[in-house]
């Protein structure tokens, strides 16, 4: 009965593989969820990279076997691992016979989670680990590893002719990567890049990328780099260059102002170039044959000594790098006289400072209106805020209230100060009418009239600044009349509208 046992146990072991097999063939639906695994694992070659799986939920369940398949990317399946519960691991016939194990010793059946030594660029790929369990069926999970290999990046910029054609003008490379690198390219230059990748060595990918256009001068010294972006790089590695365009020498002649005159001296011709290489050569001809006796040339200057009728000719400069030669004339035109000069530039000066100087008067001007409203606003006419004093007799001149006919008292009193205002009056009197002159010396007043000869009355006096005297009336007038009295200028004056 011993000796059965063994063929019974392999013959078990035969039906749980091809039970497990076709369970693998068959779709899993939701319940696969149970089966846990990592989705992705990455690792370096020669490295040990452990693959996790685990079995969530056993209750009322009965798990009969595990088995690790590995799924290559180039297609085809390969049992790797078998746990069985009763006789333990077995590893099958495979290119990881000798690298793989079960983490666990012994393995267990709820978590058999397997480690792959000395790892492999040929290792990557998929590997499902399948659980058979009883009454549940097969559940499973799949784990990609991704092997990375960092590559080896570099860039350079190729050395071109400027032309119309387009050609490579800067290279990048990133060689025996894995994953696959990412290339990108930055530039002003107008252009465009091509990219293709090729098989590397131990399951490795190269790429390489060009950059093309039809070099130009300007693109000379224009900046382009190359910018490789891999799994391994914490950051994308930038590449900066330079392209170098080739290009013959371009001439310009400087130097010349039209106005060579006989006589002048020391007049200086400069020929300027540049190109890529460094021009070599500077040769100065002229298109009349010999260069002038006045002529002095040293690199590339030419310097007449005193102008004449022997430099009215063309000059041409020629330049050459190993690229080609390039050129450029001018033609000098010797004048009889010379050329008014030009003076400063002194239109624009002029108008900025009158420019200054009417916004300093515009200011003025506003400020100056601004303080004169001001000011006539605080010195307004209008009526008083306060009681006018009353009028006030002066040395030289006395105010006196009119009289009104309605008021005796008030009459009475303009006499009486009438006659205090003559006793006071020390000034001569001059009688130029003795008619008058009777009259008055009758009534015993003793006021005096005064008579200007083209003068108004009173006034304009230039002998007597005193107010006249009231016009007494004779006994002809009517008793209503008054004269209101005369107030001199420069006096106190208030009107009988203001009075109170």
């Amino acid at each position: 009965m011993a000796g059965e046992d063994p063929l019974a146990s392999r013959q078990d072991c035969i039906k749980a593989l091809l039970l497990l097999l076709a369970s693998t063939l068959l779709p899993h639906g939701a319940s696969g969820q149970r089966v846990k695994v990592e989705p992705e694992v990455l690792s370096y070659p020669g490295q040990t990279v452990n693959l996790r799986c685990a079995f969530t939920d056993t209750t009322d369940i009965q798990l009969t076997l595990v088995t690790w398949i590995y799924k290559p990317k180039e297609g085809g399946r390969e049992n790797i691992a078998v746990l069985h519960p009763k006789h333990g691991p077995t590893y099958p016939e495979s290119p990881l016979k000798d690298r793989i194990s079960f983490t666990q010793v012994p393995p267990n059946m709820d978590s058999p989670s397997i480690q792959i030594s000395d790892v492999r660029m040929t290792d990557e790929g998929e590997y499902i680990c399948v659980v058979a369990s009883y009454p549940g069926g097969n559940k499973q999970g799949i784990t990609q590893l991704v092997m990375l290999t960092k590559p080896q990046n570099s860039a350079s910029a190729l050395t071109v002719e400027a032309g119309r054609n387009p050609t490579v003008v800067a290279r990048c490379q990133s060689l025996n990567g894995r994953p696959e690198a990412q290339i990108r390219w930055v530039t002003t230059a107008d252009g465009n890049a091509s990219t293709s990748s090729q098989p590397g060595q131990d399951n490795t990918v190269s790429v390489s990328s060009e950059y093309r256009l039809a070099p130009t001068v300007a693109d000379n010294g224009k900046d382009i780099s190359c910018v490789v972006s891999h799994r391994t790089q914490t950051s994308p590695e930038s590449f900066q260059m330079k392209l170098n365009v080739l290009y013959a020498p371009q001439v310009t002649i400087v130097g010349y102002d039209n106005n060579w005159y006989v006589g002048r001296t020391n007049v200086l011709l400069t020929c300027q170039a540049t190109g890529n290489p460094v021009p070599t050569t500077v040769l100065w001809k002229s298109m009349t044959g010999a260069m002038p006796d006045t002529v002095q040339i040293k690199d590339n200057q030419l310097k007449v000594l005193k102008v004449d009728e022997a430099v009215n000719t063309t000059f041409v400069c020629e330049v050459k790098n190993r690229i080609g030669t390039g050129r450029d004339q001018v033609t000098a035109l010797v004048r009889g006289t010379r050329l008014p000069e030009k003076g400063p530039t002194t239109g624009s000066i002029i108008g900025a400072i009158i420019g200054v100087i009417l916004i300093v008067a515009i200011i003025g001007t506003a400020v100056a209106m601004y303080r004169k409203h001001r000011a006539g606003k605080l010195n307004a006419d209008g009526p008083p805020k306060h009681k006018p004093p009353p009028p006030k007799k002066k040395s030289n001149n006395t105010s006196i209230r009119p009289v009104t006919a309605n008021n005796a008292a008030d009459a009475e009193e303009h006499l009486l100060y009438n006659q205090q205002y003559r006793t006071h009056d020390a000034e001569p009197v001059t009688d130029l009418d003795a008619s008058n002159n009777e009259d008055d010396n009758n009534s015993g007043e003793g006021t005096r009239v005064h008579y200007h000869a083209a003068a108004p009355s009173g006034w304009d006096d230039p002998a007597d600044a005193e107010a006249p005297p009231f016009y007494q009336r004779s006994g002809n007038e009517p008793h209503e009349y008054r004269q209101g009295p005369d107030v001199g200028r420069g006096d106190s004056f208030v009107s009988s509208a203001m009075f109170v």
